[in-house]
């Protein structure tokens, strides 16, 4: 082979593959939010899908490394025209996964709630049908390529490595192009219309390779020519000894990255925030780090300088308690610096990891393809086992700990195997164990740091963290956080939530229903009216922990009045067979929290009118500040302030459903109440409002006031006075509104603040 077709087809190989991992990526993306909006946004969704993706990987890895020279000599085509038919296949993914979300979103309504172990089991059935295939095509194009690139060029032994630099580069593209721009700009069907699109011009791209270079050589002819037909000039393969010995550290470092990310992803929250951007962020740092040094391994390979796996894992093991470490409250709290402490564990996976397949393989796709799998399947597990067996038990700081000692492990084992024993690299293990026994027994994790507060109590699920403490009421009193995350403290507002819409519906309401739990305040409320009340909560613990706030929880637990049901709201309306006479949601802040336009969306909405009886009222709180800093409450709702923001889009999505809507900004300067019906109100007066209140609900409603506010009739007339027009804070712009395809509220970066 010439020098001139090495050069030829250099730019196309890199191209295709830098296209390919960056579409990989916004796959991954946009299935998420799609699975979290079919099966619940919980973390084992999460972690079924990253599970699946991975699963997909190895068994294409592995399927098609195995079988491609089979392929090749019975067709007498080149690698390459196989690679751009997998390219095709993963493009129809594009249009039938979000299909295939719907039919499994159907099939599993009659299942019940989401805490049983049955949903769990079916929902990740579903998912792994619904994407595993594509996963799988994924996964071929690796040892496809390779194997193509054998026929170009037969000496080759690096070709995994090659791949997969340009590929890693694509997905950290592919993962902020997505989150940044595609999403906001086109919505989730084009995005993943584009993605098709690039599939095709892959593939295109690949038969156009195949053109230029068919398979003249007949490689793949002999089934031996991996064993018998080492590469020239080159070692003999690893021993079978030494084979076990890679596939140890190739499975032990995919399963502890994998699960790792899932903890980080818990643990950093309280940092980073719920913004969809923090996620992306600290999964493009990931990606970067991981290409980096994917780079900086192929530049030593050029200068046939390549650092020993020993070193490798002695660097490993010093460098993996730094998440740790530096996830402690008192050592800073700046998202840079979390970011910054798992960037060298990144890039040294990123040289270990292909250097380990260069060396198992000496570029041969059936066994670049098996130690891949390797590779992927701890990749697999590691998900899993994090989020249903360490996370519910030991929380962030230990599961941490607990993942990241493999690496002091492996590090002396394979010092005890190594030819040339290197003191320091034992040395460095020893310095890293010391360093894991601070993360375990010094460090104190930002979950913790609460914790600490005095009367704390923690509960953990496979879904979630959840942490009560405090005392008393306002924002310095008693709060619930999950995942690190303040969610909601003992306020006026949250009894508000009830005693208004119930009160607006004309005080003869039979039945109510409130989304999202919280301390369990507007349940407690909505029972004080003697009525049916039915409340829907994602998070186990959250349930559990309504004693922790009230000490009546437990008769209102056991009052056959009330029913709480863990289940996601969204599904829940979608296989009940009940209707309601007031609906209150209160979604999880802020406005912008990944996964929250769920709650706020047209096709929500549609949903709610279709179990709400005749004359039914829906309360939407929307959590966004009324008053902003020093400006008046006209200047606050200036249509050039308001008409592009949120709270504009959520007001549009609900006029799209609803006919008759009202908006009251709260009586404390924060936050509105959004009143919506398919009939008219009947609107009381203040005297109105506190005759149809039973007893106990007067009672309810003043039971954390204080001051003037302690007089029913002056607090009442409080919350009415502010009542605002709705076209007042509308805007002019009918594309300001939240529809599942469109989440406005989660992504802005385009749009600016």
């Amino acid at each position: 082979m010439t020098p001139d077709l090495v050069r030829r087809f250099r730019a196309p190989l890199i191209l295709t593959f830098f296209l390919s991992g960056f579409c990989g990526l916004l796959y991954q993306v946009v299935w998420v939010r799609l699975a979290f909006a079919a099966f619940g946004v919980i973390t084992p969704v999460l972690s079924v899908v990253i599970s699946v993706f991975m699963l997909g990987l190895a068994i294409g890895s592995w399927a098609a490394g195995r079988q491609v020279t089979g392929w090749t000599r019975r067709t007498g085509w080149s690698a390459v025209y196989f690679y751009a038919i997998c390219e095709l296949g993963i493009g129809l993914g594009a249009f039938l996964v979000p299909r295939l979300f719907d039919a499994g979103q159907r099939l599993l309504l009659p299942i019940g709630g989401m805490d049983s172990g049955s949903y769990l089991f079916v929902s990740a059935a579903v998912l792994a049908v619904s994407i595993l295939p594509w996963c799988v095509l994924m996964g071929a194009t690796f040892p496809l390529m390779m194997l193509f690139v054998k026929e170009i060029d037969r000496s080759q032994n690096s070709s995994f490595s090659y791949l997969y630099t340009a590929n890693v580069a694509g997905a950290a593209v592919g993962t902020a192009v997505t989150a940044i721009v595609l999403i906001e700009v086109l919505g989730f069907v084009t995005t993943l219309a584009v993605a098709a699109t690039l599939n095709l011009v892959i593939g295109t791209i690949a038969f156009a390779m195949g053109r230029l270079h068919p398979n003249r050589d007949g490689i793949g002819l002999r089934d031996d020519i991996e064993v018998t037909a080492p590469p020239s000039g080159e070692s003999k393969l690893p021993t079978p000894a030494r084979m076990w010995g890679v596939a140890t550290i190739l499975f032990m470092t995919g399963f502890s990255a994998l699960a790792l990310e899932v903890v980080w992803t818990r643990a950093f929250t309280p940092v980073l925030r719920t913004t969809v951007y923090s996620f992306a962020l600290l999964l493009f740092t990931y990606l970067v780090a991981t290409y980096l040094g994917s780079w900086l391994y192929r530049r030593h390979l050029h200068r046939s300088f390549v650092a020993r796996t020993p070193t490798l894992l002695a660097a490993l093991a010093l460098v993996s308690p730094l998440p740790v470490l530096m996830n402690d409250p008192r050592v800073s709290s700046a998202g840079i610096v979390i970011l910054i402490s798992i960037f060298p564990f990144c890039f040294l996976l990123g040289y270990l990891t292909p250097k380990l397949i260069d060396r198992w393989s000496r570029g041969f796709p059936a066994s670049a393809g098996r130690a891949y799998a390797i590779n992927v399947i701890g990749c697999i597990l590691g998900p899993l086992v994090a989020s249903y067996a360490i996370l519910p038990v030991i929380g962030v700081r230990y599961a941490m700990v607990l993942l990241t000692t493999p690496f002091v492990l492996l590090t002396a084992w394979s010092w005890r195997r190594a030819v040339h024993r290197s003191r320091w690299q034992l040395g460095l293990a020893g310095v890293s164990l010391v360093l894991l026994l601070l993360a375990a027994t010094v460090s104190v994790s930002f979950e913790e740091g609460t914790v600490l507060a005095k009367g704390a109590e923690v509960r953990r699920d496979h879904t979630a963290t959840v942490i009560s403490y405090g005392e008393g009421i306002g924002r310095d009193g008693q709060r619930l956080l999950v995942n690190g995350i303040g969610i909601t403290h003992k306020n006026p507002i949250t009894k508000i939530m009830s005693h208004m819409p119930l009160a607006f519906h004309g005080g003869d309401a039979n039945s109510a229903l409130v989304i999202c739990f919280g301390m369990g305040t507007t349940f407690r409320s909505l029972m004080s009216w003697g009525i049916d009340t039915t409340a829907v909560e994602l998070v186990p613990s959250v349930r559990d922990a309504f004693p922790f706030y009230f000490d009546d929880a437990q008769r209102l637990m056991s009052d056959p009045r009330g029913e709480i049901i863990i289940d996601d709201g969204r599904r829940y309306l979608q296989r009940t067979n009940k209707s309601f006479d007031v609906i209150t949601i209160d979604p999880p802040p802020p406005v912008q929290a990944a996964g929250s336009s769920l709650l706020y969306s047209i096709e929500f909405y549609r949903l709610l009118k279709k179990r709400l009886n005749h004359g039914g009222v829906v309360q939407q709180w929307y959590p966004g500040a009324a008053f902003f800093h020093d400006r008046t409450l006209e200047q606050a709702t200036d249509p050039d302030v308001v008409g592009r923001t949120p709270l504009s889009a959520v007001l549009r999505s609900i006029l799209e459903e609803f006919e008759y809507v009202r908006l009251y900004p709260s009586f404390q300067g924060w936050g509105w109440h959004i009143l919506a019906s398919e009939e008219p109100f009947d609107e009381p007066t203040v005297e109105e409002f506190i005759a149809r209140m039973p007893l106990a609900a007067r009672n309810d409603m003043l039971e954390w006031n204080t001051g003037p506010d302690t007089e029913i009739d002056r607090f009442v007339a409080t919350i009415l006075e502010t009542d605002i027009s709705v076209e007042r804070v509308l805007g002019n712009d009918p594309d300001v509104r939240i529809n599942d395809d469109r989440p406005y509220n989660e992504y802005f970066l385009v749009r600016g603040p």
